[in-house]
Order: structure tokens, then sequence, then C-alpha cells
């Protein structure tokens, strides 16, 4: 009976560990007065993650190196005010279209709907009040996979000009390989554009610039952009061009190139638009070892070298200027909406959006 009892008390404590894996702290509270929590998934390898409920922002993801010595991977700041006034899109949740509406207007079932333009002539990522900035429901689910927080925001007709109540479901899962999951799922009671992404800038060596990270992007053809980055409506090869990637390649190697500063680009994915998760990219840090390989079922992933960063103030006084994060922005083509000839961001009733990524995380 004692044997049994010890035993028991063992389980019973192991249980405890597992359930209290995922924490829940205070994050202070936004300008208008909303509470913000932070919640951190770990699993036994030592990987955490943690999301802040402004935004769905994912501030920190601590991955190992090829020696076992953890570093956080992602950009961000260490307060919330920073988060209200002072973000680049860090790490956020981007909708309820991600990327650029040309003009910011659209034309939906023969009704013309107008969007603030928030980027040059453009709209860009849901406009002035995004779901980068709302304050999301949040829940820790069990997943047999790994360690899960479930993230919900009720988006209201005509938010930011949007038709339609939208009804937003985000899942983070930190899974026992160190693979960051994330799923998305929408539905709305009328027809509106939705693309939705994460918007984290990755730096594998845990600070300085990605110019030495070494890029394989799954992708032969590239959306023309104009001299706002909206796409022409044409798919052009990368082959030749700097946007190359389908073998590996250094971010720096040919930067300088681009007469933009460097990429802000959209990739048309050769795997996107499946079921299940395609193989998009991979991004090599070769000091450090650390290796991002991205899976999506999305048609598409913008990548963007960081060009705006300048002397941004980030955690712990880190200083993030140009080049300094790499985002892989998995998502619809920019201005979808608006062409007719890419795949369709229109979700009706009786619908069900849905999406996956997949950050995989390993070392060599």
């Amino acid at each position: 009976m004692r044997v049994s009892a010890c035993i028991m008390a063992v389980i019973a404590a192991w249980t405890h560990t597992v359930e209290a894996a995922v924490q829940q702290a205070s994050f202070g509270t936004t300008r208008d007065g909303q509470a913000v929590e932070i919640y951190t998934l770990s699993n036994e390898r030592g990987a955490r993650a943690r999301v802040i409920t402004y935004g769905g922002i994912l501030t920190e993801l601590w991955v190992p190196d090829r020696s076992g010595t953890l570093g956080d991977v992602v950009l961000g700041f260490d307060n919330l005010a920073q988060y209200e006034t002072e973000n680049p899109y860090f790490g956020c949740i981007t909708g309820r279209v991600a990327n650029r509406i040309a003009g910011g207007q659209f034309t939906l079932d023969g009704t013309t709907y107008d969007v603030a333009v928030n980027n040059g002539p453009n709209h860009l990522h849901g406009g002035i009040k995004g779901f980068d900035k709302a304050v999301w429901d949040a829940e820790v689910v069990e997943r047999p996979d790994g360690e899960a927080l479930r993230l919900h925001y009720t988006s209201p007709d005509g938010e930011e000009g949007y038709p339609g109540t939208l009804s937003v479901t985000v899942t983070y899962v930190l899974t026992g390989e160190s693979a960051l999951r994330i799923e998305y799922e929408a539905t709305t009671d009328r027809s509106t554009p939705i693309n939705l992404t994460n918007h984290s800038y990755f730096n594998l060596a845990g600070g300085g610039d990605v110019l030495d990270h070494i890029l394989t992007l799954h992708a032969r053809y590239y959306t023309e952009p104009d001299e706002t980055l909206i796409p022409t409506g044409r798919l052009l090869p990368v082959a030749g061009t700097p946007l190359d990637f389908t073998l590996p390649a250094s971010v720096g190697g040919r930067i300088g190139q681009i007469d933009i500063g460097g990429y802000d680009h959209n990739y048309a994915l050769d795997n996107g638009g499946r079921a299940e998760p395609g193989l998009a990219a991979e991004l090599y840090e070769p000091h450090s070892g650390r290796v991002l390989t991205l899976y999506t079922t999305e048609p598409g992933v913008q990548v963007y070298s960081g060009i705006h960063l300048d002397g941004l103030r980030g955690k712990e006084g880190a200083v993030y200027d140009r080049y300094h994060g790499l985002c892989m922005e998995t998502q619809h083509y920019p201005d979808s909406i608006n062409q007719p000839g890419f795949p369709s961001v229109v979700l009706r009733p009786g619908e069900t959006f849905r999406s996956v990524t997949v950050h995989a995380f390993s070392a060599r």
C-alpha cells in the first residue's frame, strides 16, 4: 500500500507539472483600459513560446542551437506600451486582410467598399486598427501534439470598413518536437475577404543582422509588383533575378540589387494551396546551426527583410536596425480581392476558412 501510495503521489505530481506547463501572467493594461495577459508554452526540450492577448503577438520563441543553448529567435518588445505605439507588426496576427489592397478599395458582389489607406496609396494589414491591435480572448486547450493556446476574436460588421461579422480563432501549438504550429479558422455572416498571417521577424542568431542566414524558397514564381508593391497580376519566374532562392543562398548576397533596398516580395509557392501543409522554405543560420523549416497550406509567402527597421529599441535594450529580422508571412497573394486571376480570399456564409502554418525548428 505504501508503494502504491508513493506511485500515486508521483503520478499526481507529474500530472500537476504537465498541467502547469502553460503559464499565465499579466502583461499590463492597454491605453483604453483592457487587461492583457501573457501565456508561456513550453516543452520537455526546453523550447518555449510566449504569446500576449494583445494582437495575439508572439513575443518570444526560445529554441536550441547546435550545442543545445536556447536563444530567442523573434524580435519584439519587453512591454505593452511599445507594442501599442511603436510596433512594426512584430509577431502579431495580421488581418482582416493581411498585406495590401490597392487604393484602399474593393468590390464584392456588386458593392464597393472603402477601407483605410495606411500605406502610401494602399490599405495594409487590416487598416488603422487591425487584428494586430485587438485584445483576443484566450484559453489553454489540451492537445496530444503539445501545449496549445486558443485565441478568439469577433470582428464586427463594418470594422475597418469590412463587411460581415467575422468570428476568428487562432491556435498556437508548441509541439514536443519544438515546432510552432499556427492554426487559423474563421466564419462569417456576410461575404467578406479574409487573409490571415503571423508577422514574426525571425533572427536565428538571436541578434545582429540576418544577411548571413541561408534561405531556400520552394517557389519558382513571384507576383510582379508595381512601384507601390501592388501586384500587376503577372506571375514572373524568379530564375535569373535576385529573388531566386530555389537553391540555398544568403539573404544578403544579392540584396543590394533590389531597388527598394531589400526584400518585400510575395512568392507563389510550388507546394502551396493544399489541404495539408506543404514545404515552403528553409532558413539556416550557420553560426548557431539553427534551422527553421516552414510548411503551410497557404499559396504564397511574403518575404520581408526588415528594410524599414531603423534603430528601434527592443527586448533587453537590443537595437533593431535594417535587416535585423526576416519575415516569412504565409498568406494569399497581395490585393487578391481585386485580382480575379489570383486564389480567392472571399469567405461566404456557411463556409469555414482554415489555414495552417508550421515553423519546425532543428539544428545542424
